[in-house]
């Protein structure tokens, strides 16, 4: 059941949706599942935080839910009259119903449903020499969600996931990003084979952490240059179709640890790369 709400009444707006089969709130639940992400094209954001940035964004929201409190909260305000001026709607629910929508275990009562945006690779032709981070089979939601987050922070000029990589879409990827997703060209699912072939038509070079006979200490790389660097599956590593392509680069390690997160390599790159393109030594 839905019930109208006279506009400005408690600072909200438009409708209450009152019983739980009501099928935009069954929608929203069902966006927590990657298959129906991919089906519907919509993704959920959850929390004050995260929906100031995708209201703030120019990403598409297509709907929005509310509590009572939530909607009394300045910050909520604020964030419910930018997604009135763009035209979303917003749902007001009760806490059990809000619940039901939600995947947090302390939701903040404002959920926003926002529409994926993928870039093509095509897109990715102008602007800034690229700097682009890819995941290639990388599986923890949490890994490359703050992967995404650091590529934001060092300056990436995109960001690409191929086959058989989670998605960035995902509740968990979403928290670690921090709201990165919406600074960044994102590219997803993209077959290792067109990727090869697209970096090497626009002069992009691969650069691939692995651990290899022939790899290279990361930091005898150039970066500044166009180049991609590429992250692999935390297991098992870089496919052996992009390593036949790329460059292996190892980090050093003189503990005793085995290995890094994936998360932290990238980390590692990236400042690198960053380094080299921003600062000289003697700016160190």
């Amino acid at each position: 059941m839905i019930g109208r709400i006279e506009q400005g009444e408690r600072g909200i707006g438009t409708e209450r949706i009152e019983s739980g089969t009501n099928g935009k709130i069954k929608l929203a639940a069902s966006l927590h599942q990657r298959k129906y992400r991919e089906k519907k094209g919509r993704f959920v954001v959850e929390g004050l935080r995260f929906a100031e940035m995708a209201a703030a964004s120019d990403w598409i929201p297509t709907m929005a839910f509310v509590t009572a409190e939530a909607a009394k909260n300045p910050r909520g305000e604020r964030v419910l009259a930018q997604l009135f001026a763009r035209g979303c709607p917003v749902y007001e629910v009760s806490a059990a119903l809000y619940q039901k929508a939600a995947a947090t275990v302390t939701p903040q009562g404002l959920l926003v449903v926002m529409e994926c945006r993928r870039k093509m690779l095509e897109d990715l032709t102008t602007g800034a020499p690229a700097l682009w981070v890819v995941l290639d089979g990388v599986q923890d939601p949490g890994n490359a969600g703050t992967i995404l987050r650091t590529a934001d922070a060092a300056g990436a000029t995109a960001f690409i996931t191929l086959e058989e990589t989670t998605d960035l879409f995902s509740d968990k990827a979403l928290r670690a990003s921090m709201g990165s997703l919406f600074h960044l060209p994102v590219v997803t699912n993209v077959s290792r084979g067109t990727f090869i072939r697209f970096a090497e038509e626009q002069g992009v070079k691969l650069f691939a952490a692995a651990l290899t006979s022939t790899a290279c200490l990361h930091f005898s790389a150039d970066y500044r240059d166009p180049v991609a660097l590429v992250l692999g599956q935390e297991g098992s590593g870089v496919s052996t179709e992009i390593l036949e392509a790329a460059e292996p680069l190892y980090i050093p390690m003189v503990g005793q640890a085995e290995s890094l997160n994936v998360s932290a390599a990238a980390a590692v790159l990236l400042y690198e790369a960053l380094r080299q393109r921003r600062y000289s030594r003697a700016d160190a």
